[in-house]
């Protein structure tokens, strides 16, 4: 469509990675291999918290919400990155770009205050380990999982709905590989200025808050673990919280330079880079690193694979 032609825009054009044709069979191979891998780990380590005992408490009832999570926002973008590789029109419509940035709004909220809701958790779990159990009692742990899910379906639908209230009718092509609201905003031929506002509200929202309860949290993790005067006791606690703090440390950096960066060193190749970070990469290594720096993930993960190696 051209500058001036004032018809609504009814379907976008996802420009992708790349428009180099040798690269799009070697990328699709990549990231069909990096989608198996995060299908395979997250799954796995869903059903693995589910079915062994050991793994019933509330760390891992939170973990296994976080790679339901990452199962799913993976999903959200691979599926039509994978299509787009091999596709020779890379088209979507506006609908299916209107409920693909909900879920991508919808997951990142919920990652991010899952990860405070687990800094939480390990707070508790340090500083008062008898009555952990009791303290995150079931119910407790169901209300934080529902808190969690209804801010992040308000937000995202309140986000979607102030990205997609604005007319686009200028050109239809997605400088992305996925539908994000900054390409979109600059498609669209509408005044932006209160959706910019509105969306940059809710960002700071999300992560400031998610971010200052894991500080918070860990400022009183640290107060406590301060006063441990074991060397088994020290080795514990850093291990209960090492993993916790790894994926912290991978999803809230790459979204503080996302979102936070001056605007005079945005670009929108450095933020296709970025964005494969916080929406495949990410997803892929946190079920790597919960179970490589969990003594008990990886106990649970050799009885289920010596019990299937008996069966079979």
């Amino acid at each position: 469509m051209e500058e001036g032609n004032h018809s609504e825009v009814t379907e976008f054009i996802l420009s992708g990675l790349t428009d180099r044709l040798e690269l799009q069979v070697p990328l699709f191979g990549v990231f069909l291999l990096i989608y198996i891998i995060t299908m395979v780990g997250n799954g796995g380590m869903t059903l693995l918290i589910k079915t062994d005992p050991r793994l019933h408490t509330p760390m891992y009832f939170f973990l296994s919400y976080l790679s339901f999570c990452d199962l799913c926002y993976s999903s959200v973008i691979a599926p039509k990155i994978l299509q787009n590789f091999l596709a020779k029109r890379k088209s979507i419509s506006r609908t299916a770009c209107a409920m693909q940035l909900y879920f991508c709004y919808l997951f990142i909220d919920v990652e991010c205050f899952l990860l405070a809701v687990m800094a939480y958790d390990r707070y508790v779990a340090i500083s008062n380990p008898l009555l952990y159990t009791v303290t995150m009692s079931r119910r407790l742990c169901n209300l934080l999982v529902a808190g969690v899910y209804g801010v992040a379906l308000a937000d995202a639908t309140t986000g979607t709905y102030y990205t997609f209230r604005l007319s686009y009718c200028r050109s239809n092509v997605i400088n992305h590989f996925f539908c994000d609201t900054p390409p979109l905003l600059v498609l669209s031929c509408s005044d932006t200025r209160i959706t910019e506002i509105v969306l940059f509200a809710s960002m700071c929202y999300t992560v400031v808050i998610s971010v200052v309860i894991i500080l918070l949290s860990y400022i009183c993790v640290i107060s406590t673990v301060v006063r441990i005067h074991s060397v088994k006791g020290l080795r514990k606690a850093f291990s209960t919280c090492a993993s916790h703090l790894t994926a912290v440390g991978m999803f809230h950096g790459i979204l503080l330079f996302m979102y936070f960066r001056p605007t005079s060193s945005y670009s929108m190749d450095s933020d296709k880079i970025t964005s494969v970070f916080y929406t495949l990469v990410i997803p892929m290594l946190n079920p790597l690193v919960y179970s490589l720096r969990n003594t008990e993930v990886k106990g649970a993960l050799r009885k289920a694979m010596n019990k299937f190696r008996t069966h079979s």
